[in-house]
C-alpha cells in the first residue's frame, strides 16, 4: 500500500542508523513489526501474570492467535 506521511527526518535517521538499513521503507517496516512483537508480548505478560508456567510452544501460540 503507498502512504504520504510526514515523518521526522532526525527520527528516521536515528532508526536507519541504529537498525543499519539504507530506506525509509525498510526502517518504518521493521518499526513496526517491532512495534506489533513488542505488544503483543507485552499482553502475553499481563495474561500471563508472573508465575512459573510449563508451557509448550503450541499453547503459547494458541495464546498470541485468542488476542
Amino acid at each position: 500500500m503507498r502512504t504520504t506521511i510526514d515523518i521526522n527526518d532526525k527520527l528516521l535517521r536515528q532508526v536507519k542508523n541504529i537498525l543499519g538499513v539504507k530506506t525509509k521503507k525498510d526502517a518504518v517496516e521493521y518499526s513496526l513489526e517491532f512495534l506489533i512483537r513488542e505488544k503483543q508480548r507485552e499482553r502475553l505478560r499481563k495474561k500471563i501474570g508472573k508465575a512459573d508456567l510449563d508451557l509448550t510452544l503450541d499453547e503459547l501460540e494458541k495464546i498470541r492467535e485468542e488476542n
